[in-house]
């Protein structure tokens, strides 16, 4: 069993090199540990909608309503509603119902969403040096 290795923050910026170095320090468990929770955090955020989801919550203070989602993106309901289960039971979003008449619920980034916001921000930057 090896030690486990020190692992950068995330904003250090690793070159490609880095990166593969980082990944084979780890040991063969380890890695497809990894290797499985990238390939099901890629699959949610392929889900049609999920990124602007995401990226809406990256550029707001606060919590947010699901009005207040669907006002800000062109979403269906249903499809809104899904996303938000999804986020949710994936440990992304938190729910909080309140009591009230007409009912309000409101929904805030994790801290594991929130290690996911400076993705946003660095596609955002390429946007503006960048066409597609």
């Amino acid at each position: 069993m090896t030690d486990t290795p020190e692992v950068p923050e995330l904003s250090a910026g690793l070159s490609r090199e880095q990166a593969r170095a980082l990944r084979e320090s780890f040991d063969d468990a380890e890695q497809e540990r990894i290797e499985e929770t990238v390939a099901t955090l890629l699959d949610l955020l392929g889900k049609a909608h999920t990124m602007a989801v995401l990226s809406t919550f990256a550029f707001t203070d606060g919590p947010l309503r699901f009005s207040d989602l669907e006002a800000e993106l062109d979403i269906a309901p249903n499809t809104l509603s899904a996303r938000l289960q999804e986020l949710t039971e994936a440990g992304l979003l938190d729910r909080t119902a309140y009591d009230e008449i007409p009912p309000r619920v409101e929904y805030t980034p994790t801290e594991k969403a929130e290690a996911l916001f400076p993705v946003f921000a660095h596609l955002h930057h390429w946007a503006i040096e960048h066409d597609i």
